[in-house]
């Protein structure tokens, strides 16, 4: 008997159905995956279960930074020291404004010259480098980590903070040097004064007339990295952001005293005495990072970058955050790269971090692909 074509088509889109629709054996079983990291999503079973927890993990990580101690916030004051014109693409300013009483903070800033309405804009931040800002404009050392340039040439306006033992205030006894800041702020923490100067550089920002307030990132290399996310975590005005070889974090790690060494740059002053018992904080870097959910994260990591060991926990850690992110219906938003570059920002990271955030922080337009036309083939 033979079928009419319209009827061939019918009968195999239904059999395709059938097939689809009836239950396939399971040739195999896929073992789950655990790890110690599953505490973070451990007895969650909603948005509402995720939403309860990240409320307690967020007064945690806010008591890791001792934010209750950081000083009144002043006027901003803001000035302008220096201002260039970089290849007739953008502008380029040399600024400073106020971060605690008696004490300024300084950043390069870039303005693109032509923008379409109000510009995104981006928090870049740099590693540990004593002119660490200065190498973020692309003013001397590595051009791969030129952020500010790189970023004010795809339309972004942007700000390269310094941060606060770098560039125009090295402390006497030399770059990354905390013990005179903590001499002054014996109750404070390093991580909580440079993550607060960095919500600083948001309002910066946010009080320039080129800026959509709505559309502000942050990334950041190794210091810079971690920077970023315990950035993105404390402050919601960051709406997309990229760590890039962002250092270890607690479990896991065999020098996890680094975190609160106690001499030269010392991260978290207040939590020695319990390292060295073998006593963990109350949070870790999973949850931490997860509080930057639903907004966009993006992770780029060197398996080969530290202690190998600990650097293959990332993954295990990344996983787990993703579950946070499909709790928060974001999937999405979330995304890391893992590679074998070591600590290094190399060509295709930094096309990956630039290119998540054109996709979060600019227009469909900008990121969308086009056929070619018929009057071109």
């Amino acid at each position: 008997m033979r079928y009419p074509t319209v009827a061939l088509i019918l009968l195999s889109w239904t059999v395709g159905v059938e097939a689809q629709n009836r239950k396939q054996p399971e040739l195999f079983k896929v073992p789950e995956i655990r790890s110690s990291w599953d505490d973070l999503t451990e007895g969650l079973k909603t948005k509402d279960d995720w939403r309860k927890r990240r409320a307690m993990l967020k007064r945690r990580y806010l008591q890791l930074l001792q934010d209750q101690h950081k000083p009144k916030k002043p006027p901003l004051d803001l000035r302008v020291h220096e201002e260039v014109i970089v290849e007739n693409v953008y502008r380029r300013k040399l600024i400073s404004y106020c971060v605690e009483a008696g004490e300024r903070a300084h950043a390069y800033l870039g303005i693109p010259l032509e923008r379409d309405g109000l510009a995104p804009a981006i928090v870049a931040l740099h590693g540990t480098y004593k002119h660490g800002k200065q190498r973020v404009a692309g003013l001397i050392d590595n051009p791969d980590k030129a952020y500010l340039d790189h970023l004010c040439r795809r339309g972004y306006v942007v700000i390269a903070p310094e941060h606060f033992v770098s560039g125009h205030r090295i402390p006497e006894k030399g770059p990354y040097e905390t013990g005179a800041f903590y001499k002054k702020h014996p109750k404070w923490t390093a991580v909580g004064k440079f993550t607060y100067e960095h919500s600083i550089a948001i309002d910066v920002l946010q009080n320039l007339e080129e800026v959509d307030d709505d559309r502000i990132g942050a990334l950041g290399h190794s210091l810079g990295g971690h920077g970023t996310f315990f950035l993105a975590a404390y402050d919601d005005r960051i709406k997309a952001s990229a760590c890039n070889c962002g250092a270890s974090f607690f479990r896991h790690n065999p020098r996890v005293e680094a975190w609160s060494r106690d001499h030269w740059y010392v991260y978290f002053k207040p939590i020695r005495d319990g390292l060295l018992k073998g006593e963990m904080p109350p949070i870790d870097f999973h949850e931490i990072i997860a509080l930057i959910a639903p907004r966009a994260f993006l992770d780029l990591s060197g398996l080969n970058d530290g202690y190998g060991p600990t650097q293959r926990q990332r993954l295990l850690m990344l996983m787990k955050i993703m579950q946070v992110y499909e709790l928060e219906d974001a999937s999405k938003n979330f995304g890391f790269y893992v590679h074998g570059r070591g600590h290094s920002v190399a060509h295709e990271s930094r096309q990956l971090i630039y290119g998540f955030m054109d996709s979060h922080l600019k227009p469909p337009s900008a990121t969308r692909t086009r056929l070619v036309s018929p009057s071109s083939q």
